[in-house]
């Protein structure tokens, strides 16, 4: 009982990045369009605590899961979110696996591609640009659909924050290895 406490814990503090993530976009669209790179250092915490207590598959199921059911609730949830998170969830799943479920490089590796989860949620703006903007009339300011064009016409910045949360995937679960230090001692 313990254990599933601690695990609904950690899904609400991954959860509550995505509020985080998603907020964000108060200020501009291009922080919501792009804060997907920064939320790995708050998210490597999560998912090493998850690891380090899911010894086997499940770990990134879980989090992705939790959140996922969420969204479908709440009516969040589109195609390109459910297909990202399947396809960032099964890589990270097989990474831990064939570095060894209970090993700190599983954790590291699987990381990577679990760091992109929150691109998965903002994909709409690329893939139903229309339905986007329509939403934006309707749920935000006005004229903040206007704001959200240059940022999604701007493919070059998007591939370039991609490619930034790789290292930044990287740098977040040293950060969060070293902050962590007893959890990480229990991985191999």
């Amino acid at each position: 009982m313990k254990t599933a406490l601690k695990l609904l814990l950690l899904a609400a503090a991954y959860l509550l990045t995505f509020i985080l993530g998603a907020t964000s976009g108060i200020i501009h669209p291009a922080f919501y369009a792009y804060v997907g790179a920064l939320l790995p250092f708050l998210t490597a915490f999560i998912y090493l605590l998850t690891c380090n207590i899911v010894r086997g598959f499940g770990a990134a199921t879980l989090l992705n899961g939790f959140v996922l059911v969420l969204f479908l609730i709440a009516g969040e949830a589109d195609s390109p979110l459910i297909i990202g998170f399947a396809v960032l969830t099964a890589l990270a799943e097989c990474i831990r696996y064939f570095c060894k479920w209970d090993t700190l490089k599983g954790v590291r590796w699987s990381f990577v591609p679990f760091a992109f989860s929150f691109f998965a949620y903002t994909a709409h703006w690329w893939t139903d640009t229309q339905g986007s903007l329509s939403a934006a009339v309707e749920e935000m300011r006005p004229g903040y659909d206007q704001l959200m064009v240059p940022v999604i016409e701007n493919i070059p910045v998007l591939v370039a924050v991609l490619a930034l949360t790789v290292p930044v995937a990287v740098i977040a679960m040293r950060v969060a290895e070293r902050a962590l230090k007893k959890q990480t001692q229990d991985l191999k």
